[in-house]
């Protein structure tokens, strides 16, 4: 299992819309993305910073129901 190290909002948004999730709204530095598959609907906040910390990257996989495995495949 790959070790999950800190991100830029760019490169988080590039892997959830690889797993995709579409970006649908902003408020303020908060992204917000959303993957619909039949009633399931998954969303996810992104700050939109540089650098998103590891414990904020994983509460964002975490929202999206993405593992940190997964999350390595989407890179």
């Amino acid at each position: 299992m790959g070790r999950l190290k800190p991100q830029s909002f760019r490169e988080i948004k590039r892997r959830l819309e690889a797993g995709g999730f579409v970006e649908t709204s902003q408020k303020g530095s908060q992204v917000k993305f959303v993957r619909r598959s039949g009633k399931v609907v998954d969303t996810a906040i992104v700050p939109k910073k540089s650098e998103v910390p590891v414990g904020t990257l994983r509460s964002i996989l975490s929202q999206a129901h993405i593992s940190p495995d997964d999350w390595e495949q989407l890179g």
